[in-house]
């Protein structure tokens, strides 16, 4: 059976010739599908916790309306306080040198999404966003899809390249899953999380994106989280209007994370059990809500009932000072959940408001101040993440209007210009971290292979028999396994066409061992090899990895390196973008 198995994956790769960039594509529709399959699970979880709570189906706005207001008061703490004890049970044994958050798993760890938890932080925020949290949901969601993505990779021995580009798939795949937007998800991901725009790491990410937006559709009753009206077009010295606005977006983006800033550290200096932390933030979002029913939640609905309906402006005043407290008090207490949502709302009454001013000032030359309120939203996302293509084409993909593209292009570039310059600050950890690439890049320049090695899963002894090593090349996708002596010294390699040509042409095999396919004679690297002349080695070998052994003196198999490691680390000193 081992033998039938190995031949007919031998015969599958000369047949379709699938190199790696194939073989990552095909794997992104995978992750495609389980991503939408994850983000459809946590949008269950939350309508379950609802429907105990609540009885009913619908919004969570519309639950806080409907509930008293003595409720409204500590149903938020409470959900808070059972939050943080999900989120003591996550972080308990967890190695604080592991990267549980998708984005450092792709741009700084080894894409490995730890499974416990990641599963422990999600149970956390559905009770934090199903008892009124002012959060985003879309934080878990893109975290259960890289968490699947990395699971289906560690299942099939991606190496660390390859295995972050797949999280990075299914990040795309959970963005596109929560907007409805798979252009935007995948330039949500090179731009924020990978940080280029490169093909052999776009064209996966596409894909990924299409095919969850692709499976989300066949889901009964999924539409998008917010229907926007139609555009009105835009002409004339108007268009200087929505420069101001992008100027305005730009001003206050920093400002708020600064706000989310201040409310971190506030929260820390209390020095509170976690989980009182988290139901003492629950408990000023209830207070507000006696008031303010509409902080509860993500805000979609607001969002939707500003774009279609008229609002005075002391009523977008209000809810957006109240919903300002209700997402920092939050966000800052250590509610797990994204606050990019958020930051579309607040962008949405922003805009609103200016809207209403310009339309005040010359009623017969502006649009609706809804239009503002949709270019707001992208200008404001665009100031707070410092991804202005990103945040131009989401709203472009929730309004299919050519006539929203000047006005939002406009506002979005002058408000990331803006926000950079006025403050260093971003919306995600990620991006002021390659701030420091050029510190990791110092370091680079000295690597040793010793940094570089992974443990040699491949190795076989002198005696391992055709059946023994043709289990071992199922099991893993190499072309070589590695030969070493009761001493743990290297001898050589067995080549898998040598075996697979036996197999192929029926001989004998039955008596044959790892010493008839020995091969002795197979460049090697050492731990204190520098990186350039490691890559010189690679550059004149056609396989995936080398081995290492500790010195040509003693030949003891320490491990291996692999190509797409040592090049990665290579380009992160010599970057091209």
């Amino acid at each position: 059976m081992l033998s039938f198995l190995l031949k007919l994956r031998t015969r599958a790769q000369n047949l379709f010739r699938l190199s790696d960039a194939h073989t990552m594509l095909v794997w992104s529709v995978i992750v495609g599908v389980a991503g939408a399959f994850a983000t459809v699970a946590f949008r269950e979880g939350i309508a379950l916790l609802q429907r105990a709570i609540s009885g009913s189906n619908g919004g969570i706005v519309d639950m806080a309306r409907r509930l008293p207001w003595t409720v409204r008061i500590w149903l938020p703490a409470a959900g808070g306080l059972i939050a943080g004890f999900f989120l003591l049970v996550a972080r308990r044994g967890v190695d604080k040198k592991s990267h549980t958050d998708y984005m450092e798993a792709v741009a700084i760890g080894d894409g490995v999404v730890p499974v416990r938890p990641s599963l422990w932080r999600s149970v956390s925020s559905l009770f934090t966003i199903a008892s009124g949290g002012s959060i985003g949901r879309e934080g878990p969601m893109v975290q259960l899809a890289a968490l699947c993505a990395s699971l289906i990779g560690r299942w099939v021995h991606f190496d660390p390249p390859r295995l972050r580009l797949l999280v990075a798939c299914g990040a795309a795949a959970g963005i596109t899953s929560a907007y409805n937007a798979p252009i935007a998800g995948a330039f949500f991901v090179t731009e924020i999380v990978l940080g280029s725009i490169a093909m052999e790491s776009f064209g996966p990410v596409v894909v990924a994106s299409v095919v969850a937006n692709i499976t989300m559709r066949e889901f009964a009753g999924y539409k998008p989280p917010y229907e926007m009206p139609v555009f009105p077009p835009v002409t004339g010295v108007e268009v200087l209007l929505f420069v101001a606005l992008g100027l305005l977006c730009g001003a206050a983006a920093p400002q708020f994370l600064r706000l989310l800033g201040v409310s971190k550290a506030a929260f820390r200096r209390l020095t509170l059990p976690l989980p009182v932390t988290l139901g003492l933030g629950g408990l000023v979002v209830g207070i507000i809500s006696v008031w303010s029913p509409d902080v509860w939640g993500n805000g979609y609905s607001v969002v939707n009932s500003i774009l279609h309906s008229q609002w005075t402006w002391t009523a977008l005043v209000g809810v957006l000072v109240f919903k300002l407290v209700a997402t920092a008090a939050t966000a800052g207490s250590g509610a797990v959940g994204g606050i990019f949502t958020p930051t579309l709302f607040v962008g949405a009454v922003l805009g609103s408001l200016f809207g209403q001013g310009m339309h005040a000032l010359w009623p017969h030359g502006t649009s609706a101040p809804f239009a503002y309120a949709m270019v707001g939203m992208g200008a404001f996302l665009a100031g707070a993440t410092q991804a202005p293509l990103m945040a131009i084409l989401m709203i472009f993909e929730m309004t299919l209007s050519y006539q929203v593209v000047l006005p939002l292009m406009l506002s979005c570039v002058v408000a990331y210009f803006v926000s950079r310059a006025i403050g260093k600050t971003s919306m995600y950890e990620i991006t002021l971290m390659r701030n420091r690439d050029e510190q990791e890049r110092m370091r680079l320049r000295a690597t040793q292979m010793r940094e570089l090695i992974k443990p040699a899963d491949t190795i076989v002894p002198l005696t391992a028999s055709v059946q023994d090593m043709t289990r071992v090349f199922l099991e893993y996708p190499v072309k070589y396994l590695y030969v070493i002596d009761d001493a743990g010294c290297f001898l050589g390699v067995v080549a898998l066409k040598d075996i697979t040509s036996d197999l192929l042409d029926r001989h004998d095999t039955s008596t044959r061992t790892a010493a008839h396919y020995l091969q002795p004679h197979f460049d090697v690297l050492t731990p204190d090899m520098p990186l350039g002349d490691a890559l010189q080695h690679f550059m004149a070998f056609q396989g995936e990895r080398l081995p290492v052994i500790e010195s040509v003196a003693c030949p003891t198999l320490a491990g291996v390196v692999y190509k797409t490691s040592l090049l990665d680390a290579y380009f992160r000193m010599n970057p091209t973008r």
